[in-house]
């Protein structure tokens, strides 16, 4: 059966609910109690989600050439090649013992784009921010904010019963796995796969514009010492830092090679822009590959590319092209929250955040 044409931009697509700046303004505040929690237990501000790096990497994305037209939008419009900076993490906002099993993100950052910009982005960079999951935990962002509001309250507490808890969750996770079922929720609360972070395929799991459409973006691993690595589990028995070590010595012998897809809005009914609890079926609309990021052997865990990417930059979704512009409840909340999250950073540490220029980034 061939394939509906992709569902055309228009503002109408997204639904605003009245309540929104009251929900981003009750995020903002429970992201204070885990900022300031952790500044203090740290003597030093870091991020309030994915504050534990596992590795930074600096590669090229290379746009492909002759991409169809429904595909050759935006950062993708024309064939090139860009610097990009690649930060692996989990996704708490406190700095855990990799024994607590949370799912991986990645974060990353083209620079040196062309074309109209997001408001208030500044510098000329494309960012992407993306984790190992096709969907969300939470429909709205008033749905996250319950769930935030819990972990707050746990901040910084009881890691030796989160550790026991994560322990359980993994055998939850696992059996759910096996009857082909994926479920984001037990994944968030410590029962992700203690997987190789290297080897995941990354969710953009929003939808964003793309150019004249709509889509959603992954990243997955396709070089052979990268596939190698799916689903390998990785041995964190005694060492709270193992997926940054692991991670640091892998990357020093791997040619890294990930292919960028979107998957293009086809049908509203069975694709929704507002809920990204509902993962877009394949059969109506197939990931089709755009570019390829390449990264050369390298240390993951260079003083200066930790100081840089760390302490000096900020991931948001905000930070693009209009053409990339994030749609959706949660993409709308994230919009205030990353740049508060940002701002006390920069603030408590006394580090100006800024967007790098191409000559920074360049691998």
């Amino acid at each position: 059966m061939p394939l509906q044409p992709p569902v055309r931009y228009s503002p109408d697509l997204e639904e605003v609910q009245p309540d929104e700046g009251e929900v981003i303004a009750k995020l903002n505040r429970d992201f204070d109690v885990i900022l300031e929690t952790t500044a203090k237990d740290y003597g030093h501000a870091v991020r309030s989600v994915h504050a534990k790096a596992h590795g930074i990497l600096r590669g090229e994305l290379t746009v492909d050439d002759g991409l169809a037209p429904e595909l050759a939008q935006g950062l993708f419009a024309r064939g090139g090649t860009y610097p990009v900076l690649m930060r692996v993490s989990t996704n708490a906002g406190d700095i855990l013992d990799d024994a607590i099993s949370l799912p991986r993100g990645l974060a990353w950052k083209v620079v040196g784009v062309d074309g109209e910009r997001l408001p208030d982005a500044e510098g000329d960079t494309q960012d992407f921010v993306m984790v190992q999951s096709p969907v969300f935990q939470a429909k709205t962002a008033k749905d996250f904010e319950g769930n935030l509001k819990l972990l707050a309250a746990t901040t910084d507490k009881a890691e030796g019963l989160k550790k026991a808890m994560s322990a359980t969750l993994r055998v939850v996770g696992s059996a759910l796995s096996a009857v082909g079922v994926e479920s984001a929720a037990v994944a968030s609360m410590g029962g992700a796969p203690q997987s190789h972070p290297l080897g995941e395929t990354y969710f953009s799991v929003t939808p964003f514009r793309y150019g004249d459409y709509v889509a959603k973006f992954r990243v997955a691993p396709v070089s052979p010492q990268l596939r190698q690595l799916e689903g390998r589990e990785v041995d964190l028995a005694g060492n709270p830092n193992g997926l940054r070590d692991t991670v640091r010595s892998d990357a020093k012998g791997i040619e890294g090679e990930w292919e960028v897809s979107v998957q293009l809005l086809r049908d509203l009914g069975e694709q929704p822009v507002e809920d990204p609890t509902v993962e877009w079926p394949e059969a109506v609309s197939p990931w089709q590959k755009v570019g390829t990021i390449r990264t050369r052997p390298q240390d993951s865990w260079d003083d200066a590319a930790v100081q840089q990417v760390n302490e000096e930059t900020r991931f948001s979704i905000w930070t693009g092209l209009a053409a990339h512009r994030p749609l959706g409840n949660i993409n709308r909340a994230r919009r205030d929250t990353y740049k508060h999250s940002a701002q006390f950073r920069a603030r408590v540490n006394g580090c100006p955040i800024h967007e790098p220029s191409r000559s920074e980034v360049a691998a």
